[in-house]
């Protein structure tokens, strides 16, 4: 009986307790409902904040660089995630910088106060600052739309349909989340290529700087080196007419002077040195007359050795180390003595008192020592001669002008500034290179380059020696080519001191028509810059064409077109450099007459 009261009690509870569990349902399904909201704000609050960092790191090199075509392509790319309304980049002072919306009616804010977030009506929004090395950027903007109450009410509205959406909101997150790891991928694939090409960048820069300063210097020194060679050429020649006529007059004064031969010698001492001045620009110039034949380094340092110890005195102290088996280069000999004596003599001043010099020779290959430098010489393979001290050294500044004409950090009347430039000529002009590599304090090393030759069959040339002044016999006739009359004049003078027969032309075309006349003509004796269009190189090879076996010297100022740009000089011509002296006329030409009797 108890039991059928308390069965029909249930029955009449029943209603409120199926109402009851209905509203407790109702109420757990609307916190689930309330609670997977709350969840999924969250969740949609993080993938904003982490996407707006992401890309906050992604556009820092492009507002460094101020790119805004590169900050725009990482703005577009987060358009991949199918739930962003909008998102952007801002300037540190709060000006848009690249942009991106998915519809026209959904706009930016035109400006962004950092630091500020702003509030928007049913939409979710997400700010991050840019920043590199402490500097405030820029700032991030990325906007969602939240979705209206009534639709979210709608998608929860049957428990009946929770799982079932669920299930589509967990694969629309999915769906979005792949997305969103493909675009952070992407992302972060584009961050590494420009990270690779900002440093490429840098690296870009850093070259053409260092490329743009080298040509800089490398013009600086040419049009230095242009109008020096072009006032050493044109004092040249009127230092030949001075010292060639001094020479003339002291061969003809009488027994009883009365002191005038001691005048010309005061005369003729400061004409050489003018000479030697102008030989020292042509050298910087690069334009001066080489007689490059293949030397052995080892033997010509060797043979140098008392003219060091005279130069540099008993308080330097003298080392050399020559490496064996030193390929062969081809110089001028006289004028690889000279550059040496010249670094010599600087070392010793740069060691006041007392100090050590060092000759080295060894054989280098530059693609192994240094691939950059092997592009600037004509082969890898070079002779190096290196000449250290343990003076003073050199700082920074003063290496960067050493080579400069007139440059010196010697007292007034010490020093020229033309030694260092004369070396720097003299190697550039044989083809090689010269780097000076010195610190204050440290001494200094300066070494010279020079490419490197097929062994030769014949020895080494070396300075030639003072000989007796030869002279000429009267039948012998020279055919004298000379624009300048001045110069022309006392060639003819000097020739026929000499004991020669000599007839005379003004150009190249006058030059031909005489030495077809004259069958007897024994030497052409032509200087190189002629009028007419006819140089006396041309005139050279035609005289060559016509009677292949006759002597032929040139004579020049400088001689970097007419002779370097022809490729060198032909057998059977030679080379005399102005100004001449005397002897030297005479001893190039018997040399060339009667080869191999001086």
């Amino acid at each position: 009986m108890i039991h059928l009261r308390s069965l029909a009690s249930l029955r009449r509870h029943l209603p409120k307790l199926a109402l009851s569990a209905a509203g407790i349902l109702l109420c757990l399904g609307l916190f689930i409902v309330l609670q997977a909201e709350r969840t999924y704000r969250q969740e949609r609050i993080g993938q904003l904040t982490m996407q707006a960092h992401i890309l906050a790191a992604t556009v820092t090199a492009a507002l460094a660089f101020d790119d805004r075509a590169a900050a725009g392509e990482y703005v577009a790319a987060l358009g991949a995630d199918p739930s962003l309304r909008a998102a952007a980049v801002y300037k540190a002072d709060g000006s848009l910088f690249a942009g991106y919306r998915l519809s026209v009616a959904l706009p930016l804010p035109p400006v962004l106060i950092p630091g500020v977030a702003p509030v928007e009506k049913e939409r979710m929004i997400v700010t991050a600052p840019v920043i590199q090395n402490g500097a405030l950027l820029g700032t991030v903007y990325v906007r969602i739309l939240a979705e209206p109450l009534s639709r979210r009410l709608q998608r929860y509205g049957a428990i009946a349909l929770l799982a079932v959406m669920a299930s589509l909101v967990a694969a629309v997150l999915g769906i979005g989340q792949a997305a969103l790891a493909r675009a952070n991928a992407e992302l972060q694939k584009h961050a590494a290529d420009l990270a690779e090409v900002n440093r490429m960048l840098e690296q870009q820069i850093e070259e053409r700087e260092r490329v743009e300063e080298t040509l800089r210097q490398a013009q600086k020194m040419e049009a230095v080196g242009q109008l020096t060679g072009g006032i050493a050429h044109d004092f040249n020649n009127l230092l030949q007419v001075i010292l060639g006529n001094l020479d003339v007059m002291r061969s003809r004064l009488p027994p009883e002077d009365n002191g005038l031969g001691l005048k010309l010698e005061a005369a003729q001492r400061a004409g050489e040195r003018a000479a030697v001045l102008t030989a020292q620009l042509l050298a910087f110039a690069r334009r001066q007359p080489l007689d490059a034949r293949p030397i052995e380094i080892n033997r010509l340092v060797t043979g140098m050795s008392n003219l060091l110890h005279r130069s540099l005195g008993e308080a330097i102290e003298i080392r050399t180390r020559l490496a064996p088996g030193l390929w062969w280069v081809s110089a001028d000999a006289n004028q690889l003595e000279n550059a040496l004596l010249n670094l010599a003599v600087n070392a010793r001043d740069a060691m006041p008192g007392h100090g050590t010099l060092t000759i080295e020779t060894r054989n280098l290959r530059l693609d192994d020592d240094d691939p950059a430098l092997s592009d600037r010489l004509q082969t890898s393979e070079c002779v190096a001669i290196e000449v250290h001290d343990t003076g003073t050294g050199m700082s920074p500044e003063v290496i960067e002008k050493a080579f400069e004409p007139f440059f010196t950090t010697k007292d007034i009347g010490r020093g020229t500034g033309l030694g260092l430039s004369q070396v720097y000529g003299f190697v550039k002009q044989s083809g090689g290179h010269i780097d000076i590599v010195s610190a204050p304090g440290a001494g200094a090393t300066i070494r010279i380059l020079l490419p490197r030759i097929a062994d030769p069959t014949g020895r080494a040339t070396l300075a030639g020696r003072a000989e007796p002044i030869p002279h000429g016999q009267e039948q012998e006739l020279i055919l004298l080519v000379e624009d300048d009359a001045n110069v022309r004049m006392i060639g003819l003078e000097m020739l026929r001191s000499l004991g020669y027969r000599v007839i005379e032309a003004a150009d190249g075309h006058e030059a031909l028509r005489l030495l077809a006349a004259e069958p007897q003509v024994q030497l052409l004796f032509s200087d190189i810059g002629l009028p007419g269009g006819l140089s006396g190189r041309q005139l050279a090879d035609r005289v060559r064409a016509l009677r292949p076996d006759l002597p032929i010297l040139l004579t020049t100022g400088y001689a970097h077109h007419a002779i370097s740009q022809a490729g060198g000089l032909s057998p059977g011509i030679e080379l005399l450099g102005k100004p001449f002296t005397h002897a030297a006329l005479a001893q190039k030409i018997r040399q060339m007459l009667e080869p191999g009797s001086l």
